[in-house]
């Protein structure tokens, strides 16, 4: 019978996102549907399955995992100062946005939060409705982080101030929640020893981290398939902090946490999250959600009249300790932006189960109460989402162009520069030639300039662009002007060398210093040998309608995706992809990776912006 039980259960786990892709349900997490399909199987309904010890420990291991892949899910290049790291256009720009951080608002956010779930808890234990006023405040103070994440990704919101900010904010809502269920658990539970003695996990997660520290550099150069040491070390992290935990009288489920950070903190390759994220959200976790879907019986809960009363309490009450976030997203954001951000905050369940299988094993809250808590948090993920993509638009400082400036306004650079306004390009051009202005500045936005000297241009923002572009006619001016603009911080300096001896003296010197160079007879010369070994390339290059692009995959979702199954496979015609400085000949069946470079033809007004979709880090 556990045998038919756990088939069923993976059954379940294998047609649930199947079934969601197929009739398109996209505004309910893939977690909150295994718990429903859970209650639909179990005893609530059709009574398939009944938890085992073997699914009871199965279930165990989920919850684990979960926590592990939350700790692991962590930024904490988010907390850092990152005005060190921008360029000079960027620190303008920061300078020129509200000044209120992603740090500093989701700082002021949680606190709000921390504020109102106190009152919140404080008011069910005075009204008698619920009298564990601690470990009330901890439920209601909890934010999905799991939950969260998928719904910025699906937005491609990560890498945005307001992702960031709704991140960090949920950052909060799953570290804060589970120090205060460590302390509660360390207070009230029966096994529980000294409080220090929690300070041995911190200890045991720096000796791992120093450890461990030059590991991943290492392992490049002996990974082979049959080791995979990189998941063998994530499962003695897990191992190892989870048995610190419990023998110093905390849960499990905050050793599986720290183990997760101290991963994170050891810089593992985008292929090894991938891997344990397929080990996790693969078996063990859909094991955990459904399991948790099963053990709800609805037909006990809902013939009590206190439990049908606690249903909506709770979920007005998580929603209403999230609600002060929307007065402190509006110092920086839109109005809906601030309620969808709000809303999505609201959204609750990863914890909420943790902190209730731990509540439940210390006997500090009964089965309907613990009923009344998850049924109103799985309310929150399916209304919370769903005013979340109600009421999200893009902000004013996400919809900001490329901005290229060139210097030099000749028949070289002008053509370029006309094109490139059409697209999703700020242009601008200099030069100090008054016949040249004269000719070009009806054209393209000029600004005539008496000296191109370093200073010169610094003083009047030329070097605040995303891209330099110097295509002046003067080579040893070029030279050190791309030396200068590198120097200021200019991240991408495209240089045009007419001679080819200056080009030949500074060559290896701008490459190392990441400077582009072209020269204009070479490129002529390429183009001609091109035209006679593949006359279609003639036909590329007076496409009125098609051009070839390049660009490099940081949109999370599009990579581990074959390139059959890209949702803009027709599209566009990828030739080549480049991997590690490897070319690879693609076919449909090519899986594209993260960080992989794709050099494809389109059609110029859909390739655009499908260039831009794959390039949003995400």
């Amino acid at each position: 019978m556990d045998q038919v039980s756990l088939v069923i259960i993976l059954l379940a786990a294998l047609l649930i996102p199947l079934i969601m892709a197929k009739f398109k349900i996209n505004s309910l997490p893939t977690a909150v549907m295994e718990i429903i399909v859970g209650i639909v199987i179990g005893p609530s309904v059709f009574n398939f399955v009944n938890t085992s010890d073997l699914i009871s420990q199965l279930s165990t291991i989920g919850v684990i995992v979960l926590l592990f892949l939350s700790g692991l899910e962590i930024d904490f290049s988010l907390f850092k100062k990152r005005c060190t790291a921008l360029t000079p256009l960027e620190q303008k720009n920061a300078v020129n946005t509200p000044k209120y951080s992603p740090v500093r608002l989701s700082v002021y956010a949680y606190s709000t939060i921390i504020v109102l779930s106190l009152l919140l808890a404080a008011a069910f234990k005075v009204s008698g409705l619920f009298s564990d006023f601690w470990l009330a405040a901890i439920l209601f103070g909890t934010i999905s982080l799991g939950i969260v994440i998928a719904a910025l990704k699906e937005q491609e919101l990560l890498s945005k101030a307001f992702g960031q900010t709704i991140l960090l904010i949920s950052v909060f809502g799953e570290l804060v929640p589970m120090m205060g269920l460590t302390l509660y658990a360390s207070v009230y539970g029966s096994n529980s020893q000294s409080l220090w003695l929690l300070l041995l996990i911190l200890a045991v997660a720096a000796l791992l981290l120093l450890r461990f520290k030059p590991f991943f550099r290492f392992y490049q150069n002996i990974n082979k398939s049959t080791t995979q040491l990189d998941i063998r070390l994530a499962f003695f992290l897990i191992v190892t902090m989870v048995t610190v935990a419990e023998s110093v009288g905390a849960e499990n489920i905050l050793g599986a946490f720290v183990a997760g950070i101290v991963l994170k903190l050891l810089n593992p390759s985008e292929t090894t999250r991938e891997r344990l994220d397929a080990i996790g959200y693969g078996f063990f976790i859909p094991i955990f959600f459904i399991t948790t879907g099963v053990d709800l019986n609805l037909r006990t809960l809902l013939t009590s009249g206190k439990t049908l009363l606690l249903i909506p309490l709770f979920f007005l009450a998580y929603m209403v300790a999230k609600i002060g976030g929307y007065w402190v997203l509006k110092l920086r954001f839109k109005q809906a932006n601030a309620l969808a951000g709000t809303a999505l905050t609201a959204t609750t369940m990863t914890m909420v189960l943790a902190v209730l299988r731990v509540a439940k094993s210390m006997k500090t809250i009964t089965s309907d109460q613990s009923g009344a808590f998850l049924l109103a948090a799985l309310l929150t993920c399916v209304i919370s989402p769903l005013i979340f993509n109600k009421f999200y638009s893009a902000e004013k400082e996400d919809l900001v162009k490329t901005a290229v400036h060139f210097i030099g306004a000749n028949l070289s650079t002008v053509p370029v520069a006309q094109q490139l306004r059409k697209g999703w390009y700020d242009v601008s051009m200099y030069t100090n030639h008054p016949e040249n202005y004269q000719t070009y500045h009806a054209q393209v936005p000029v600004t005539l300039m008496e000296n191109f000297t370093a200073q010169d241009l610094q003083d009047h923002g030329v070097f605040d662009t995303d891209i330099l572009v110097l295509g002046h006619i003067d080579a040893e001016r070029n030279y050190e002007l791309a030396k200068a603009a590198k120097a200021y911080g200019v991240r991408r300096i495209i240089v045009r060398f007419e001679d080819r001896n200056v080009l030949n003296e500074h060559e290896d010197e701008l490459r190392e210093l990441g400077v582009e160079v072209y020269n204009t007879p070479e490129a002529n010369i390429t183009l001609l040998r091109a035209l006679i070994e593949s006359p279609s390339t003639l036909l590329l290059l007076n496409d009125t309608e098609n051009s070839i692009y390049e660009v490099r995959v940081l949109n999370h979702l599009y990579t581990d995706v074959q390139i059959k199954n890209l949702q803009f496979a027709q599209d566009i015609t990828i030739s080549q992809v480049i991997r590690n400085r490897k070319l690879i000949a693609p076919n449909g069946n090519t899986t594209i990776m993260y960080g992989d470079r794709l050099i494809f033809t389109g059609n110029k007004q859909t390739a655009a912006q499908i260039r831009q979709a794959l390039a949003t880090a995400n």
